[in-house]
């Protein structure tokens, strides 16, 4: 629609916001809508407040105020004439699941586990409450005045509320205190199941009695009546508890429980609105209390009622009715067109049944009776295929198998690990990312095997892990995990590298060492039989030839120094007198 039009609307429904009977509905995704049940159509949507699902939705007294809680542990205050968020502050340290404003409007009852009041001006918590061991369903202010009307009323002080819980068969009755010294519940109620519905009716007088209508998840509504007048140790039991069963006849004699879905008082306090059945098509009665009997069974003929009947859809097999003109598809292989053929006639049948001698079809000759291709149903050399691989892993992980485990993570080819993670759905892989930080912790070997499955992991499925509101705590561990491990890669590869050098200088010096070292020592001799003449001569002959030695060495040294000699005179500028005298030197 366009903006002025739009403008106009909003203005409208605050004006006529007290005759308009509007119903807040909190959705899963966080917005809040306004539907006008006169008009019988959407009023407006309550957008940019909550990130999570809406888990309770709260009118203020002021028509215009709207309170509701959420899973993003935050509690927003809304102005629906203006549509937009009025304030918005953090309620809780985990999801906050109802809410209840004071009979006064200026305080606001918060739960998640622990119970919280809070301060509407000021929007800080005013008291707390001990609580439950688990999310509180429900929240009720069960008196409007304090019961001692001596002390001074200041709106919230002396008053008296009602808590419930999931999976919590105690209701839980509290006490605001002018101190902060009591935390725990002053009484308490005991149901046979989760209460799953609650209603009261609110005291108003001190003598007047709080009547409490609790429907339980097993169909059981439960009533009771008590004046709050403090402490109270035991549980208090019902007054009275309400069943519906139907008659048992019409061939079935035994009778069927009903269960009860909701009940509300009337305006009377006398008589309640009971919801029973079907969820998908309830019955609303009114029905006047009796109180003095503890256990009342009401028998209603709910199947005359009802159009749905469940009990014999789930009995009978019904058998559709064959035409002859239709033909029926057999079953095949996914993608795979098969042959179409009519239904088998009665007469094949009885063909089809294994007399005792005869021998079993192989499952060969069964596909070929089908049409269909055995080479397309074998795989090619009987290795696993990725898809099988996919629907293993995800067997595996759902049973936590070990040995189907070991078998598909233990694949090396990295083109099958790709296609297996590919092919895998949505919702296994995070468990499949828990299985391999578990197995990243132990044997190096099998480590080294995990990290192509994460890289896949992270490669494929990368947008959808980004979409994961608790991705962190998820993967807290294999961060961590990656953390200590790179940590450590500096000095393991410093090591690695000094190691390396040191091996080499070993291997060199053993190389070195390896060498094998010359024999000096001769491997033959061989020795003449000679006389000792022989040695004689030899050394006749070695004295000779060092004499004739020694005559050169004499010559030359003249030679030599004659020489010098010369050299000297040619220097001082002297001659030799005359060449006859130097013949007769030579």
């Amino acid at each position: 629609q366009d903006g002025p039009q739009r403008k106009k609307r909003k203005s409208e429904v605050g004006e006529v916001d007290k005759q308009l009977d509007i119903l807040a509905i909190g959705t899963a995704v966080g917005s809040i809508l306004l539907y006008s049940t006169v008009k019988g159509e959407l009023q407006s949507k309550l957008d940019g407040g909550h990130d999570s699902r809406v888990n309770c939705v709260r009118w203020h007294q002021d028509n215009c105020c709207l309170y509701s809680c959420s899973e993003d542990k935050h509690i927003v205050e809304w102005n629906t004439q203006t549509c937009k968020v009025k304030c918005k502050w953090k309620g809780d340290n985990s999801s906050v699941t109802c809410l209840c404003i004071s009979p006064d409007g200026k305080m606001l009852l918060s739960a998640g586990r622990t119970i919280k009041l809070w301060d509407l001006e000021t929007k800080e918590v005013y008291r707390h409450f001990t609580g439950h061991a688990t999310s509180v369903s429900s929240l009720m202010f069960t008196t409007v005045k304090p019961m001692n009307e001596s002390i001074p009323f200041d709106g919230i002080t002396g008053l008296y509320f009602l808590s419930g819980a999931i999976h919590d068969r105690l209701l839980s009755v509290w006490y605001i205190r002018s101190d902060r010294k009591e935390k725990n519940a002053v009484m308490s109620f005991a149901v046979t199941d989760e209460p799953i519905f609650v209603d009261l009716t609110v005291s108003e007088v001190k003598e007047e009695p709080v009547k409490l209508a609790v429907v339980c998840r097993d169909g059981q509504l439960h009533l009771f009546e008590h004046i709050l007048n403090g402490y109270c140790k035991k549980p208090l039991t019902s007054n009275c508890t309400i069943q519906i069963a139907t008659p048992g006849n019409d061939g079935d004699s035994t009778p069927k429980p009903v269960p009860i879905l909701a009940a509300a008082f009337c305006t009377d306090k006398q008589s309640l609105l009971l919801v029973y059945g079907n969820t998908s098509q309830p019955v609303i009665e009114k029905v006047s209390l009796n109180t003095s009997e503890p256990h009342i069974c009401l028998v209603r003929d709910i199947q005359k009622v009802l159009s749905l009947k469940t009990d014999a859809a789930l009995t009978k097999v019904k058998t559709p009715v064959v035409n002859s003109d239709t033909k029926v598809l057999v079953p095949g292989i996914p993608g795979h067109s098969t042959a179409v053929k009519t239904p088998a006639s009665g007469k094949e049948k009885k063909k089809n049944k294994r007399k005792p001698g005869e021998t079993e079809e192989s499952i060969e000759e069964r596909l070929g009776a089908l049409d269909i291709d055995v080479s397309k149903v074998k795989t090619p050399g009987g290795l696993p295929q990725t898809d099988s691989l996919a629907v293993l892993l995800v067997q595996g992980l759902e049973s936590n198998d070990a040995e189907i485990l070991n078998k598909v993570l233990n694949t090396r080819k990295e083109n099958i690990v790709k296609n297996t993670v590919a092919r895998m759905p949505i919702y296994a892989v995070i468990p499949l990312l828990h299985e391999l930080t578990k197995r990243l912790q132990g044997n190096p070997y099998s480590a080294s095997l995990m990290v192509r499955w994460l890289k896949s992991v992270f490669t494929l499925h990368a947008s959808y892990l980004s979409t994961l509101p608790d991705l962190i705590p998820q993967l807290g561990m294999l961060y961590q995990l990656m953390e200590s491990r790179v940590k450590t890669l500096q000095k393991l590869s410093r090591l690695h590298g000094r190691l390396f050098i040191l091996a080499s200088q070993v291997a060199a010096s053993e190389a070195v060492q390896d060498v094998p070292e010359v024999n000096q020592t001769a491997k033959l001799v061989y020795e003449d039989e000679s006389s000792e003449e022989e040695g004689s001569d030899d050394e006749m002959i070695a004295d000779k030839d060092s004499d004739e030695n020694w005559d050169e060495d004499e010559e030359k040294e003249e030679q030599s120094d004659e020489q010098d000699m010369t050299v000297e005179k040619e220097i001082n500028g002297d001659s030799d007198l005359e060449p006859e005298n130097e013949s007769e030197e030579e």
